[in-house]
């Protein structure tokens, strides 16, 4: 197994599904999308809307957001070498995931990912609760998990440009702890593709800090599931994807990016 560091390309259609190899994505042109806030702030799409304080505090936690934010993923692929109903094995990997064959479908490749935002918002919303600036604080604290399931949907879609170049679908991602999937397989994911090179580690309970982390899968293959794939195609910027089931509308990809 080695590890290849790179900075982000901003294509990586051109890119092989590297087998065994742990790669190292940085400086991510991550747009963080307000509505995903706004969601862990307890509002609903298509719902009442925040009155203008709550807006303005949107407003000053994503400006504070972006400027500390360090999005960045490591990532592995590996061919399946036995798929039977909800259990996949490849390489070192073995997982057993409730409802995996009904959503993936057959595949031929999978690859685990853990991304992180870094600790220094964290960091940040801690400050604030001590001096007592409770709606920054939370507001912020929300600007950060909306940040790393974004990174997460990038990241996924960073995957399917991989995919499309070798002909092959890639799937949704799924997490554990995620559904009826056992948190505790974490460390069956930090051990084929470890958190370090990004600074991400597993405690005993497996969390992980920075806290404003996400591991998850995606799998791979020629007949992978893909017809149930409509909210990610509606936010992937690949406008001219063979497999988009949905126009696309919003973006996790910076506009300027």
């Amino acid at each position: 197994m080695r590890v290849h560091p790179r900075a982000h390309p901003p294509d990586r259609r051109g890119r092989p599904l590297t087998q065994g190899e742990v790669t190292v994505l940085r400086d991510l042109p991550l747009e963080i999308d307000p509505d995903e806030v706004l969601r862990f702030q307890g509002y609903k799409r298509g719902g009442g809307l925040p009155g203008p304080e709550v807006l303005a505090l949107l407003d000053a936690a994503l400006a504070e957001g972006r400027r500390l934010m360090a999005p960045q993923a490591v990532v592995r692929w590996a061919a399946v070498r036995r798929q039977e109903g909800d259990t996949l094995e490849a390489d070192e990997l073995a997982l057993t995931v409730p409802g995996l064959a009904r959503s993936w479908g057959r595949i031929t490749r999978v690859a685990a990912v853990v991304c992180t935002i870094g600790p220094a918002l964290e960091a940040r919303v801690a400050e604030l609760w001590a001096a007592r600036e409770l709606p920054l604080a939370v507001m912020l604290d929300s600007v950060g998990s909306g940040a790393v399931e974004s990174l997460a949907e990038y990241v996924n879609d960073l995957l399917c440009q991989e995919g499309l170049a070798l002909g092959l679908r890639v799937t949704n991602r799924v997490s554990p702890g995620y559904g009826a999937w056992d948190v505790a397989d974490q460390r069956r994911l930090f051990a084929f593709c470890p958190g370090a090179p990004i600074g991400v580690t597993l405690n005993e309970a497996c969390f992980m800090t920075p806290e404003k982390s996400l591991t998850f899968i995606v799998g791979a293959g020629p007949e992978a599931r893909v017809d149930h794939y409509f909210s990610q195609c509606a936010r992937c910027w690949m406008r001219d994807c063979a497999y988009r089931r949905v126009p696309a509308g919003r973006t996790v990809r910076r506009p300027d990016a």
